[in-house]
């Protein structure tokens, strides 16, 4: 066997393994319906359903001065 040989059978037995340690970390991981991954390992997932408030539990914002401020005196123009 010369190296021209050798080098499509490495690179078919390469893929091969590639593809067994798929299918194996496949059957390891476990059936999807199971809601577990890995076995007995969980994902964490928590889902509670709540209803919401009715009514916003802060009252509506209401602004304290009406119309336009005055301006600080440094702000104002010359007088006269």
């Amino acid at each position: 066997m010369n190296t021209t040989d050798i080098k499509p059978f490495a690179s078919i037995a390469a893929s091969a393994l590639v593809a067994a340690a798929a299918v194996a970390a496949m059957v390891v991981q476990g059936s999807p319906e199971s809601g577990t991954m890995a076995g007995d390992m969980s994902t964490g997932v928590t889902v509670t359903a709540t209803t919401p408030p009715v009514a916003a539990s802060v009252p509506q914002a209401v602004p304290s001065i009406k119309g336009p401020a005055p301006l600080p005196t440094e702000e104002q123009g010359l007088p006269g």
